[in-house]
């Protein structure tokens, strides 16, 4: 028999037995996603468009690395795409990450962006920013050391300390300056601030627009899309968008990122579409879409985000920081900053 007529027979014994085509198993990529589901729909489209291989994906807030694991090596995950570098440290720690072995993705990606061990990259960034009053403030220029400087008492709005992207910022100073004076410095700015830390990114602008306080501290793509909605705009327009550097170094950056997930049942799709998403036309959709920075260079910033000034994101490994995950969530118990 020959081996277009071995395959036909194959198809059709998966058809009456109620399992996949081999065509409809060669040409699927299974996705976990953290990032809204609705955000990154276009790049699976234009993904399917581009090499034919439909993407089936799940999207929830948490819990997804968990899920994985449990599935064990039953699961259909292919792909887990997070949205900071605490998850994609979750994910390796909960064993279910394989090695992207590609040197698409070692071209692209810059090694700081990278795990050293190949178990996650970096597909877009984006970075903690000063969210201003215009009003209020008249610098241009902040550093992150200033904002436990007293002059700013009573002037500073923030989400809880426990939430991930704060995490990752408490600890960078942490990398940056060591735990001793992380501590002191997350005091001073316990000891700015405004109000209890409650709500999300976009809180922050909204009570910077009140008068509740002067700086909120969010991610530079919320600014952004609160420009597009017409309930939010006003608290844009209130407001300007600092790009803050670490004192001696530059601006403090997290990731989207991308996992292999270790018992991927279509791996070689999978390899596809994570070299796909650090494509040229998928880091132009990131820019333009989801409003983050892109890993690769040479892709246009977006306009609004371009308007903030040049980024000159702090060098320093995004691996490094996620060595001082937990010694960041223990600081922020420690001086009680959520209370």
């Amino acid at each position: 028999m020959s081996k277009t007529r071995m395959l036909a027979v194959a198809a059709a014994s998966a058809i009456a037995i109620g399992l996949p085509s081999l065509a409809a198993a060669q040409g699927e990529v299974n996705v976990y996603t953290y990032r809204e589901q609705k955000l990154i729909q276009p790049l699976f489209d234009a993904f399917t468009k581009d090499t034919g291989i439909k993407v089936n994906a799940i999207s929830a807030s948490s819990g997804l690395d968990q899920r994985i694991k449990t599935e064990g090596a039953n699961s259909p995950a292919d792909v887990l795409l997070t949205v900071d570098i605490g998850r994609l440290e979750d994910a390796v720690q909960a064993g279910i990450t394989q090695p992207i072995k590609s040197d698409v993705i070692d071209k692209a990606v810059p090694p700081q962006y990278r795990d050293p061990e190949g178990h996650w990259a970096g597909i877009s960034m984006r970075a903690r920013v000063i969210y201003a009053s215009k009003d209020r403030v008249k610098q241009d220029a902040i550093t992150y050391e200033e904002l436990a400087d007293p002059k700013w008492k009573g002037k500073i709005c923030i989400r809880p300390g426990k939430h991930i992207y704060n995490n990752a910022l408490i600890a960078a100073v942490i990398a940056k300056h060591g735990e001793a004076k992380a501590e002191e410095w997350l005091k001073g700015l316990k000891a700015n601030l405004a109000q209890k830390p409650s709500g999300g990114d976009r809180d922050q602008a909204r009570d910077v627009a009140a008068g509740k306080c002067d700086l909120g501290i969010g991610n530079t793509y919320y600014w952004a899309l609160m420009t597009k909605d017409p309930k939010q705009k006003g608290w844009t327009e209130a407001t300007k968008v600092i790009l803050p550097t670490f004192a001696g170094g530059g601006t403090h950056v997290n990731l989207s990122g991308v996992v292999l997930a270790k018992h991927a049942p279509n791996k070689a799709n999978a390899m596809k579409l994570i070299e796909w998403l650090a494509g040229d036309k998928a880091q132009h959709m990131y820019a333009d879409s989801v409003y983050e920075y892109p890993v690769k260079a040479g892709i246009e910033i977006n306009p609004i985000i371009a308007g903030y000034g040049k980024l000159n994101a702090d060098p320093m490994p995004i691996s490094k920081i996620a060595e001082f995950k937990k010694a960041a969530a223990n600081l922020v118990d420690k001086v009680g900053f959520d209370n």
